[in-house]
């Protein structure tokens, strides 16, 4: 069933420290500048005063928004429900870092409306911690968990990266271990990436950092299914695993979704159902066209009907439900099972998709391969 509601992002670009494998928008910032990044983001909300979207989710993500006064959250949330169109009670994400957390920290953000933490734990080892330039401890984490849940947030998440370079399964499944003890409603586990103008690519350009080869990659990817299912922990796409489905990321569904979403901060992209358009990375370009009251969107581009129907298949692909392809057909006018029988039966005898009636939906295998399955499909 399609989602009536879009869903909001802001980007909140600041950390304490840039960690060597992040590609994103962020830069380290003083009071002052944070400062100042508020006030222009709550200009650039009043840009989009009264347009027709209605969210029910705000979804605050970095960069690390734990960095931001509660106050300026406060004001935040307020002018969103003054100027844009919501729900009664929009679900409101916060992304944190564990040395942000505090009982005091955290009670502001409940006051705010935030129902969802996401705690960037990244992982439960000493050594791996420094390795991804991270600056608690798996004790301060822990400690951040217990505090998250003590406030009485509807939902606690925590991220955690595998993949580094050396790391066998049989230590991954330990890290997967500590964070199941924590006990959290919702867990995202990403494969580290090496991404240009990064600290890590650097190292890798030198010869001092290698990437785990893709078989290891594949059988880390499999292990964490595999174990997090096994622990109650189902999971729903490539890299998202809930108790329960009441703990499900209801806004990033929306990207798996194609739902309609609006970005606001720099760097944030937008997405409209045909358009996406995204803004000034930097903050210094974004702030100029806010005060010119300009919005400040960098590029944009109109996707053609096969861009978004492969769009669709690679984002259906990338999620446990798979494509329904009776949708397809209804939004694009394709029967996507009649071009592509052939390559459905083989896909299917190679073990990587499941066809259940209109539904294909990838197994674990293919969950792995997701984007060169959907290239295959001619449409």
């Amino acid at each position: 069933m399609s989602d009536p509601y879009a869903g909001l992002y802001l980007h909140v670009p600041f950390c304490a420290r840039v960690c060597p494998y992040c590609d994103f928008a962020v830069r380290t910032g003083n009071a002052a500048k944070r400062h100042s990044y508020v006030e222009s983001l709550l200009a650039e909300i009043e840009l989009h005063a009264g347009e027709s979207p209605t969210f029910d989710t705000i979804y605050f993500g970095g960069g690390t928004p734990s960095r931001l006064e509660p106050g300026d959250l406060d004001r935040i949330v307020a002018r969103i429900g003054e100027r844009l169109a919501t729900t009664d009670d929009p679900w409101v994400f916060l992304e944190a870092n564990p040395e942000d957390v505090t009982p005091e920290a955290a009670a502001a953000w409940k006051r705010t409306g935030v129902r969802t933490v996401s705690l960037g734990v990244q992982s439960f080892d000493a050594e791996e911690l420094a390795f991804l330039g991270r600056t608690h401890s798996a004790d301060r984490a822990r400690d951040a968990i217990g505090i998250c849940r003590e406030t009485g947030f509807h939902t606690v998440s925590i991220d955690l990266i595998y993949g580094l370079p050396g790391q066998t399964t049989d230590a991954w499944h330990r890290r997967l271990d500590a964070a199941i003890e924590t006990e959290p409603d919702h867990l995202a586990c990403y494969q580290l990436t090496i991404h240009e103008r990064t600290r890590f690519a650097l190292l890798e350009k030198r010869g001092e950092l290698t990437q785990m080869p893709d078989e290891g990659q594949a059988a880390v990817f499999r292990a964490t299914h595999e174990h997090l299912n096994a622990a109650g922990y189902a999971g729903y796409e490539v890299a998202a695993f809930a108790i329960d489905p009441e703990h499900r990321s209801s806004h990033n569904m929306k990207y798996w979704n194609h739902t309609p979403y609006l970005g606001l901060g720099p760097s944030a992209h937008s997405f409209d159902g045909e358009k996406r358009w995204w803004n000034h990375r930097k903050m210094d370009p974004w702030q100029r066209e806010i005060e010119r009251g300009v919005k400040p969107i960098d590029s944009e581009e109109t996707l053609s009907r096969r861009e978004l129907l492969l769009e669709a298949l690679m984002i259906g692909l990338r999620t446990y439900r798979g494509i329904d392809t009776a949708d397809i057909e209804r939004r694009f006018d394709t029967d996507l099972l009649a071009a592509n029988r052939e390559l459905v039966e083989r896909l299917h005898v190679n073990g990587l998709i499941l066809h259940h009636g209109s539904r294909l939906i990838p197994t674990l295998d293919g969950l792995a391969v997701a984007d060169s399955l959907a290239a295959m499909f001619r449409i």
